[in-house]
């Protein structure tokens, strides 16, 4: 089999996977079974699975198959779109950074005003992940590469209209106003007057060292995807962990002051 359609496949049964188990008469069947923290536990469990898969399937075929773009080869596109990636990787180390406190994070109830890159762009870790497929997309030296990278590009896409959406639900009006303030396009919102860049909010630490890591990436590059891939799993779930974890405890931490403000209330 031609492995750009194996990947095809692969995405396919990702996509369907996270979509099936969403769709409400599934995810109600399993939340009764399960709980919330169940579900959300096996939600993550499959998801993790299916995107292991996927990168072992690319480590094993990266080399095989149909030529890619390869417009690295062209030395005036090179640069720029070497360019994009480490723009990618910054914006989606810094949103990470500021994970905790955006209307995203798991376990927030509140919709809190923008601020720092959420001025920029409300989804700034999937537009980051969006210019880094993007850019490999164009670069890939096969299809298989072309395939996998685009599917991350789709995904990052989807991710970020879904959560509009599933936000939207939950939160309502002050999401709804949320939304209205911001932009999913990078500075989109700034340029219409909707919002304003406030500099010294922004994670320049956490940009610093997405630059320093796209710099270290590129180095490491032809190792990337050694061992199966396993480099790649371990640092993505372990940053999903970590950015899950700081989300709980920042909410943990708020209902207590939230509790002590309403003791010393009453």
């Amino acid at each position: 089999m031609e492995p750009a359609l194996g990947m095809g496949v692969l995405w396919l049964l990702f996509a369907g996977t996270h979509i099936g188990l969403a769709t409400h008469p599934v995810r109600g069947a399993l939340v009764a079974r399960l709980g919330e923290r169940g579900f959300g536990a096996f939600f993550s469990l499959v998801a993790s699975v299916a995107y292991t898969v996927i990168v072992s399937y690319y480590a094993a075929h990266r080399f095989a198959g149909a030529p890619g773009l390869a417009l690295g080869h062209v030395p005036a596109l090179r640069w720029p779109l070497m360019a994009i990636v480490a723009a990618g990787v910054a914006l989606t180390i810094g949103a990470l950074a500021a994970y905790p406190r955006s209307p995203m994070a798991m376990f927030s109830t509140k919709v809190p005003a923008p601020r720092g890159i959420g001025r920029i762009t409300r989804h700034a870790f999937f537009v980051g992940v969006a210019l880094v497929a993007a850019a490999h997309v164009l670069l890939a030296t096969r299809l298989v590469g072309t395939v996998f990278m685009g599917g991350f590009g789709l995904l990052a896409l989807a991710g970020a209209w879904h959560q509009d959406r599933k936000l939207l639900h939950l939160r309502g009006e002050p999401y709804a106003d949320y939304l209205a303030a911001t932009s999913v396009m990078p500075f989109a919102a700034v340029i219409g007057g909707r919002q304003r860049v406030v500099w010294g909010e922004l994670p320049w630490a956490s940009l610093a060292a997405g630059l320093a890591i796209a710099v270290l990436l590129r180095a490491v590059h032809a190792s990337i995807f050694a061992h199966g891939g396993a480099w790649v799993v371990g640092v993505t779930l372990a940053g999903a962990a970590l950015a899950t974890l700081g989300s709980w405890r920042r909410a943990r931490r708020r209902r207590t002051a939230d509790a002590r403000v309403a003791h010393a209330v009453s």
